[in-house]
This record gives structure tokens, sequence and C-alpha cells, in this order.
């Protein structure tokens, strides 16, 4: 089965989540540094994994307005799109960082290891959200 990657754009971090082959779970995966080979790394490991889909998180303001932040993941998905054979799309992310964090003080991360798994975590509710409205459509 094919595989779907959901991801978490920051200006530092790019948290990446991986689908179960079934396409019902999503599951932290990895955390990498932003940097101008991002890109090509996630297209490198999308190829590896089988990726068929990759669903990336845009930011919107609470009333539905884009900001500078959505301008510059659409920009990130449209030049990942030029690159991999695997389908682009963008995805709603509003408030997926403060139920990540949320989650993680629940589960008695502190701040220090919250840090580190964060940006996985906020991709995995992106990648999840996404699954879950596709098995509404159907």
């Amino acid at each position: 089965m094919n595989r779907i990657l959901g991801i978490d754009l920051g200006t530092v971090r790019i948290g990446l989540a991986m689908s179960d082959e079934l396409g019902w779970m999503a599951h932290p995966w990895q955390t990498l540094a932003r940097s101008p080979q991002s890109i090509t790394e996630i297209t490198r490991l999308a190829l590896e994994k089988k990726v068929t889909t990759i669903v990336v998180g845009l930011p919107r303001n609470m009333n539905g307005t884009y900001g500078p932040a959505s301008e510059q993941c659409s920009n990130f998905a449209q030049e990942l799109q030029k690159k991999t054979e695997a389908k682009v799309i963008l995805w709603d992310e509003r408030l997926t960082t403060a139920a990540a964090a949320r989650s993680l003080h629940e589960a008695g991360r502190s701040s220090k290891q919250q840090r580190s798994i964060i940006d996985q975590v906020a991709a995995q509710q992106i990648l999840q959200d996404w699954m879950d409205s596709q098995k509404s459509n159907t």
C-alpha cells in the first residue's frame, strides 16, 4: 500500500508525520532542520517510503484570511510539487501546534521534551485531520 506524508512547515524546523500503510492512522515521524535542501530531502524520503500524497499544513488566521506564513507554505508546496510525483495538497492547520502542545503537556512531557517533537505531533494532527476528512467524504 501507499503512504501519506504530513508536513508542518516552520521557519526553523519541519515536522513530518507518516500514515500507516492503510491510510487510517497518522504517526509522528521525524523533524528536519529547515534549509535550502529541505525540498530535496523530503522528496527523497517520500520516494523511499513510496508516498503518493503529501499534505502540507497551511496556516490561516482565525478569521480565515491568509497571511505571510500562508504564502511561504504555498510557495513551498508548489516547489515540492515540481520535484515529486506525489500529489501535494495544502490543508488548513489552524490550532494544530496548540493542540499538539496540549497533548504533549497532558502526556506529561516537559517544555524541553516537547520542543524536540512538537513539530512532528503538529504534522501528525494535520495529516490525521486530512485523512479523517477523506473518510467522511467517501
